[in-house]
């Protein structure tokens, strides 16, 4: 819990931080990213059971959110979003490790999930900052 404390302020900061600066990619990965952080707040199973399986509506957001974040990355002419999708690639991997291995620890699966999250952010942040300093210089 005290991870979310953390987190929805970070990607709120960040969100708006890319909405400012930001060109059409940081702004669609920032609304990819929270759209997803909203879709996994309604889709996220019960406290009690969660994390005990494949936790489909999550595999489900996540795969919705790394084709957002392929798209970015296929029509882009930078080298960031590649990492973005890459990073969202090997989160969506967990739920097929899950999925081959149901003994895998709930704790495991989900900070395999929500690991990748925060480095994202980070590639977000330095993605918008460069835009920004490029469009600075040109100017």
């Amino acid at each position: 819990m005290l991870g979310a404390f953390i987190f929805i302020p970070l990607l709120a900061a960040v969100c708006f931080y890319a909405w400012l600066r930001g060109g059409t990619d940081e702004r669609i990965v920032a609304a990819t990213c929270l759209a997803g952080t909203l879709a996994t707040l309604l889709a996220i199973s019960p406290l009690h059971q969660r994390y005990a399986g494949v936790e489909e509506g999550l595999m489900l957001v996540d795969l919705a959110v790394l084709a957002g974040f392929v798209v970015v990355a296929l029509r882009s002419d930078r080298f960031w979003p590649l990492w973005v999708a890459g990073l969202q690639l090997t989160t969506s991997i967990g739920h097929l490790l899950k999925g081959i291995d149901q003994d895998l620890l709930p704790r495991a699966y989900g900070a395999a999930l929500q690991f990748w999250s925060y480095p994202i952010l980070l590639i977000l942040v330095v993605g918008t900052y460069r835009r920004h300093q490029r469009v600075r210089r040109s100017a």
